[in-house]
């Protein structure tokens, strides 16, 4: 009696029972809290290099640091990353907000001609300035309707 040829299904399950075969993880060979370590490393890993970038791009956009002093900070993060990071936001991270905020109005005065908007200036605000406008000669009647209408849209 001949034997019957093995089909590749038959091939695959030898293959897999021997014991040196590499196994497959599943999903559920992966357990829940190893799922979420694995989530929360790579929370940290993202919010490491965005920190990252913004020292360095805050270190590049300093007018008041020397070209010496940017490779200094520049090479102090790259050889030593976790001690050059946190000394430098020991040492200089009170004022990055106020420089990003101030690189921010210049490139919003550059681009739309005026400051930038801030938290009071409400549509009483900018009717009032209109006003204002309006009553040294500074613009027309049509000028403050319209701009009486942008503020209250």
């Amino acid at each position: 009696m001949r034997t019957p040829s093995p089909t590749p299904a038959r091939i695959i399950a030898a293959r897999a029972r021997r014991l040196d075969a590499p196994r497959m993880t599943l999903a559920a060979d992966y357990p829940f809290l190893d799922v979420f370590w694995t989530m929360v490393i790579f929370f940290c890993w993202v919010a490491w290099i965005w920190i990252l970038i913004l020292v360095l791009s805050d270190v590049f956009g300093r007018d008041d640091l020397s070209s010496w002093g940017k490779a200094g900070w520049t090479l102090f993060v790259v050889v030593l990353p976790f001690l050059g990071v946190l000394i430098y936001l020991i040492a200089h991270g009170s004022n990055m907000g106020e420089r990003r905020m101030h690189r921010f109005d210049a490139e919003y005065e550059a681009r739309h001609g005026g400051r930038a908007p801030a938290a009071g200036d409400d549509a009483a605000s900018q009717i009032a300035d209109a006003k204002r406008l309006l009553d040294s000669g500074a613009i027309t009647q049509a000028e403050f309707d319209q701009l009486k209408a942008k503020a209250l849209a």
